[in-house]
């Protein structure tokens, strides 16, 4: 690595800390000034209130993480030219393409490290948070464990009014079984006043129930104490899974959740939405800085604050049409990937076009 890109990254480095500590700074502050009463109210201590300002940060860097790297690539290249050391590099036959690879290699380890990021130091950090809301602001209260409804196959439903975790044991269950030629139709159906696991068998034991066959519009009832069922194809481990939000799940989870969707025969695309837009959104910065710097490398009038002005507000514009790629894809009109990826592309094309402009 030759001395001036040392210097370009050392700059360059230095401003996105500084950039990601001053925006996160002001996020923690408005939010405080929100919630500020309702922490009073609930009289939360104080070293609880920093836990929950720490384990909030991780959500503000990743989702400020471009802004960020925009920030400090334009602040470092505008620098660079009111100290008349853009003109000297350019003199010395540094072509564009040279000069913005420091940035461009540098940006591309740093979206690396935010697809860890954001796919399991976030995920954990909003699980902390989420459960301080929950316990000492009494926000987003959810009953884990109450009111579980899912399919366990492609034929099977069941639905549990409540699981305890201590316990292995779920209470007031139903578990109703299709014809897999006609859906519509119920062949048989077990409802349980508990549902018991047993982790040495691996299998569960209904209590207490009555089971149901149907044949022909006729029905056959058989009432029981226990009964063993050996074809369930969840664990306690699945129901716990299956109450936690794709938010606090990390990379791993998702993709063990998208799995099990896809088994049971349900539906994964929001899932597989927000599996692959973690990854792309974590690849942003490559994206902004290669647009932003062409425009920066070259001086136009209104200076540094309209160039400033001018890309920040490309990308959020660029986040804008992620959101609105990403309803789309919710809704069915596009495959879950090109829907994680399609802002990505457009402003990568938008970006090669900026840089073959620049050139000339």
């Amino acid at each position: 690595m030759k001395i001036l890109d040392k210097y370009l990254v050392k700059q360059f480095i230095q401003t996105i800390a500084f950039g990601l500590l001053g925006f996160t700074l002001i996020f923690i502050v408005i939010d405080v000034m929100e919630n500020l009463d309702d922490f009073i109210d609930q009289k939360v201590p104080a070293l609880i209130t920093l836990h929950y300002y720490l384990v909030f940060s991780p959500e503000i860097i990743r989702l400020m993480t471009p802004v960020a790297v925009l920030f400090a690539a334009l602040f470092t290249v505008g620098k660079a030219a009111n100290l008349s050391e853009l003109t000297a590099i350019k003199a010395s036959g540094v072509s564009l393409f040279r000069f913005m690879l420091p940035f461009l290699i540098t940006t591309f380890f740093i979206s690396l490290f935010s697809i860890y990021f954001s796919g399991f130091v976030v995920p954990m950090a909003n699980k902390t948070k989420l459960n301080i809301e929950q316990e000492y602001l009494k926000k987003n209260l959810s009953f884990a464990g109450s009111n579980i409804f899912f399919q366990d196959s492609k034929q099977r439903i069941v639905s549990i009014s409540f699981f305890d975790v201590n316990s292995n044991r779920a209470n007031r269950v139903s578990i109703q079984d299709y014809d897999p030629n006609n859906l519509k139709q119920m062949t048989e159906r077990i409802d349980a006043v508990t549902l018991q696991y047993d982790s040495l068998k691996h299998s569960w034991t209904a209590f207490n129930g009555i089971k149901r066959d149907f044949f022909n519009r006729q029905q056959k009832a058989e009432y029981f104490t226990n009964m063993e069922i050996k074809n369930l194809n969840f664990s306690p481990a699945d129901l716990l899974k299956k109450q936690t939000r794709p938010s606090e799940m990390n990379l791993t989870e998702l993709n063990e959740l998208i799995k099990s969707q896809k088994a049971a025969g349900n539906d994964p695309t929001s899932t597989l939405i927000e599996y692959h837009s973690r990854i792309a959104f974590a690849m942003t910065s490559v994206i902004v800085v290669l647009f932003g710097l062409p425009i920066s490398a070259n001086k136009r009038k209104g200076g540094i604050a309209s160039q400033v002005g001018l890309n920040i507000l490309v990308t959020f514009l660029y986040l804008v049409f992620m959101k609105i790629s990403q309803a789309f894809g919710k809704n069915g009109s596009l495959n879950p990937i090109i829907t994680a990826w399609f802002a990505n592309f457009i402003f990568l094309a938008a970006a090669a076009l900026n840089l073959w402009r620049a050139r000339k």
